[in-house]
């Protein structure tokens, strides 16, 4: 798999044990929820989802809602204006220009997930993937 910078990734992560990944995803309002689950497990592959976040004004679309659903996982949602505050390798500026910041899915993954990502921006049929692994909670 060849993310949006052309790194190649394996489709599959290794997480600590007990851990998850924090998916963030950038879609287009109608999208499908089997082309979102299809993207998703072409990023993640087996690996256990936590949660999808996204773009606030995403979280209640259908498709991403069926989505979440599908993956037996929570939707986590941010405003634009929080997920603009956060610092990431890849920047779009079509997304800025169409919901107000450079950065859904990989700051979404970030603020849901914690500081590293296990997989960065990667675009699969049109929609925007990036993880991060969440701790195991105490």
């Amino acid at each position: 798999m060849t993310t949006s910078d052309g790194e190649q990734q394996p489709a599959t992560w290794d997480t600590p044990s007990g851990s998850a990944l924090a998916v963030g995803i950038g879609v287009r309002p109608g999208t499908d929820a089997e082309r979102i689950v299809r993207a998703v497990r072409a990023v993640v592959g087996d690996a256990t989802i936590g949660c999808l976040a996204t773009l606030d004004r995403r979280a209640t679309d259908p498709g991403v809602r069926a989505a979440a659903a599908a993956l037996g996982v929570a939707v986590v949602a941010f405003t634009a204006e929080h997920l603009a505050e956060v610092d990431v390798r890849h920047r779009s500026y079509h997304a800025a220009a169409a919901v107000g910041t450079s950065s859904v899915a990989e700051a979404a993954a970030l603020l849901a997930g914690g500081d590293e990502l296990v997989c960065g921006r990667t675009v699969i049929d049109g929609i925007v993937i990036a993880a991060v692994s969440v701790p195991p909670r105490s």
